[in-house]
C-alpha cells in the first residue's frame, strides 16, 4: 500500500503558520514578479479566483474582498517542507519526496494497524510540528494514492484521509474522477481519450489494454494498470541524477540593450554553474533563451532560443558565463523590450567522468589551468556557503540587479536571524 501525503494549500499554510491572523481569511501567493497567483487559500478560491490569474487582471476584486497577497517566499516554503518531510520520515522505513509539497510513503507491511487511525496520528503529528495541514490518499498503487488523496481533499467527510482499498470503492472512486484528473494523463491524452468518449478514470480502466497501448505507448499502459491496481511505479528513495537545469528569470521592467541582457545571462548561467556542481554533474549543452512580454503588441514580441555544445563537458562558471554570452549573440534582437531571459544547461555526465583531462592529455597549460579553475571554483562556493550566495561571484554577474520583484515579500521567519520572531514573556 501506499500514502500519498500533500501538504494542503502549502504557500499559503506556510504564511499562515507565522501569521496567525491570516486564518479565515482569502489568502494568495504569487509567482515570480508578483506575476500571476500560483496559491490560494479556500477562501480565495471560493471567491473565483483562478489558478494562473495575473494579479495585474484581478487586481480590484482581490481588494475589494480584503485579500492577503504575497510574494513567493521560497527560502521559507523550502524549509517548512524539509520539517514537514523529515516529520513523516519517522512514520515509514521508505518515502519518496515527490515535490515540494508531496510525498509517497511506503505502507508495505502495516496491516496490522488500523490505516486511517494511524494516517490520523501522521497528520496530527505533522500539523502539531510544523503547523502545516496535510492530507492523506491510501491505494495499492502510486496513481490511485493519488486519486484517494483528491477525495481527502475535496471531501470534508473524509477528515483528510481517504482509503481506497476495497474494489468497490475504488470502482466509485474512479467513476467519479474524470480522465484529466489522473496522474500522468496530459492534456494531450485528455484530449484524445475525450474524442473517444473515454470521460472517467473508470472508463479507462476498462479501455482495451491494446488500444490503450497503441495510442498512449507504454507510459499509457502502465497508468491503466496502476488504476486497476496493478502496481507498475515503485518508490523513488533515492532521487534521479537531473536531465538539465534552468534558471530564468520574468524581469520587473524592459531590458533594452544588449549589455544589460548579457549581464543577466550570465548572472543566470553562474546559477547554474553552482547548481551543476552542487549534484557534482557537467553539462555540455548550454541553451540561452530571452524575449518580450506575451501581453505586448503582436509587432513589439519577440522569443528567441539557441542552444551550443560546449567542447568539453563543465561546471564552471567561466567557461559557462563565455558559452552564454557567446549563444546571447545570435539570440539578441535590438528594438525590443526583453522581460525574461533565462540559461538552460543540459546533457549531463557525472563530474568525475566528464573527459576534460582525457582531451587534453597533449596540452600541459590546459591541464594546469583546468585545475585552477577547479580549486577557484571549489573556494567560491567555500565562501559562499560559509558567508551567504552572493559572497564572492564573477565580475560579469550581478544578482543583486536581477533579483525578482517581490513587494509583498513576508520574513524569512526560519532561514535568517534577523527575521526570527521574538516572543516577551
Amino acid at each position: 500500500m501506499f500514502a500519498l501525503v500533500d501538504c494542503n494549500n502549502f504557500y499559503v499554510s506556510c504564511e499562515r503558520v507565522f501569521n496567525p491572523s491570516l486564518n479565515g481569511r482569502p489568502v494568495v501567493v504569487l509567482s515570480n514578479n508578483d506575476g500571476c497567483i500560483i496559491a490560494r487559500s479556500n477562501e480565495a478560491k471560493a471567491l473565483g479566483i483562478a489558478m494562473g490569474t495575473p494579479e495585474f487582471r484581478c487586481r480590484k476584486l482581490l481588494k475589494q474582498n480584503n485579500v492577503a497577497v504575497f510574494s513567493s517566499n521560497y527560502p521559507l516554503y523550502g524549509d517548512m517542507s524539509s520539517r514537514v518531510m523529515l516529520t513523516l520520515a519517522e512514520f515509514t522505513p521508505a518515502i519518496e519526496v515527490y515535490s515540494i509539497d508531496e510525498s509517497f510513503l511506503d505502507l508495505s507491511g502495516f496491516n496490522r494497524f488500523d490505516l486511517k487511525d494511524y494516517c490520523q496520528d501522521i497528520r496530527k503529528t505533522a500539523g502539531r510540528f510544523t503547523g502545516i495541514p496535510v492530507s492523506i490518499g491510501i491505494g495499492p498503487t502510486k496513481t490511485l494514492a493519488k486519486i484517494a488523496n483528491r477525495f481527502a481533499k475535496k471531501y470534508s467527510g473524509f477528515e483528510g484521509v481517504c482509503i481506497l482499498q476495497k474494489k468497490e470503492d475504488i470502482r466509485k472512486a474512479l467513476e467519479q474522477t474524470a480522465v484529466g484528473d489522473i496522474w500522468g494523463i496530459g492534456r494531450q491524452w485528455s484530449r484524445l481519450l475525450q474524442v473517444g468518449r473515454i470521460l472517467s478514470a473508470e472508463q479507462f480502466a476498462s479501455t482495451s489494454p491494446v488500444w490503450v497501448r497503441r495510442h498512449l505507448h507504454v507510459t499509457g499502459a502502465r497508468i491503466q494498470a496502476e488504476l486497476n491496481g496493478h502496481s507498475c511505479l515503485p518508490l523513488e528513495e533515492v532521487r534521479p541524477a537531473k536531465q538539465s537545469i534552468c534558471t530564468s528569470r520574468s524581469f520587473g521592467r524592459s531590458v533594452n540593450s544588449e549589455p544589460e541582457l548579457e549581464q543577466a545571462v550570465a548572472t543566470f548561467s553562474g546559477r547554474c554553474a553552482r547548481k551543476l556542481r552542487k549534484e557534482g554533474l557537467c553539462a555540455s549543452l548550454i541553451t540561452v533563451f530571452a524575449g518580450t512580454s506575451p501581453f505586448d503588441p503582436a509587432a513589439q514580441r519577440y522569443w528567441g532560443s539557441r542552444t551550443a555544445a560546449l567542447t568539453v563537458p563543465s561546471q564552471d562558471s567561466i567557461t559557462l558565463g563565455k558559452a552564454a554570452r557567446a549563444v546571447l549573440a545570435s539570440v539578441y534582437q535590438p528594438d525590443y523590450g526583453y522581460r525574461k531571459a533565462g540559461v538552460m544547461v543540459s546533457g549531463m555526465v557525472p563530474a568525475d567522468q566528464a573527459g576534460g583531462k582525457e582531451l587534453s592529455l597533449f596540452d600541459e597549460q590546459d591541464t594546469l589551468q583546468d585545475d585552477k579553475t577547479r580549486k577557484l571554483m571549489k573556494a567560491m562556493d567555500a565562501l559562499n556557503e560559509q558567508y551567504g550566495q552572493g559572497t564572492v561571484y564573477l565580475a560579469s554577474e550581478n544578482a543583486d540587479a536581477w533579483k525578482p520583484h517581490q513587494e509583498w515579500l513576508s520574513p524569512c521567519y526560519t532561514t535568517r536571524w534577523s527575521d526570527i520572531i521574538e516572543v516577551n514573556a
